[in-house]
């Protein structure tokens, strides 16, 4: 599966430095969440990668102080909200790292992921005032997306519901995305510690990796 998803030159032409890690685990026996986590002390390492995504942001039209880079969202709180295991696992690793990671629940997906910039067409499904909804990115949004439609608006902003992770999450799919400065060696390093938090949740879970470098 991890090796049918793709990057679009679209995307590496925006930003060539770009580079991501994808994990797929399987099998997991996901639960409620253990308790929230500081992220005291933390936004200060990851202040030059944050500072990164910023910019990619800049570069196809957000303002990301308007819709945030999602690690630097998470840093802000002082607390990173309790979710459940396997959420909480993979936020956990992302503000630890300075480092952006979505979450998917692979068994809602259909077709395979793929990084790309948006028509302006694509359906987003969303919450607005505790309603479902249906949005729809701007023409030129980098986006993650399935054949049905957008499974993460702004590159890493916001992901849509239909994906979520849940309690009941069973297979799953972790994107952890990187932009010079920040090393591949960093970036493998964060796989390997979030796969180690995932293996605690299930001992017989079965991971599998890929990196696409630029």
């Amino acid at each position: 599966m991890l090796e049918r998803i793709i990057v679009d030159d679209a995307v590496r032409a925006l930003r060539p430095d770009f580079a991501v890690l994808l994990m797929s685990a399987e099998g997991l026996v996901n639960g409620p969440s253990a308790g929230s986590e500081s992220t005291d002390g933390l936004a200060e390492a990851a202040a030059p990668h944050v500072e990164a995504w910023r910019e990619a942001y800049r570069g196809f039209g957000v303002n990301p102080k308007r819709a945030r880079p999602s690690v630097d969202a998470l840093l802000r709180r002082p607390e990173l909200p309790a979710i459940n295991g396997v959420v909480d696992a993979y936020n956990a690793i992302s503000v630890r790292h300075g480092l952006p990671i979505g979450g998917e629940d692979l068994d809602t997906y259909v077709g395979p992921a793929r990084l790309t910039r948006a028509v302006g067409d694509e359906e987003f499904a969303t919450v607005k005032d505790g309603e479902p909804v249906i949005e729809h990115p701007e023409p030129g949004e980098v986006i993650w997306r399935d054949d049905a439609g957008v499974t993460c608006r702004r590159w890493n902003w916001r992901q849509c519901t239909r994906t979520h992770i849940t309690e009941q999450t069973k297979n799953a799919l972790f994107i952890l995305e990187r932009l010079e400065p920040y090393s591949l060696d960093r970036l493998v390093e964060a796989g390997d510690e979030l796969a180690g938090l995932l293996r605690a949740i299930t001992p017989e879970v079965t991971i599998t990796t890929r990196l696409i470098e630029p």
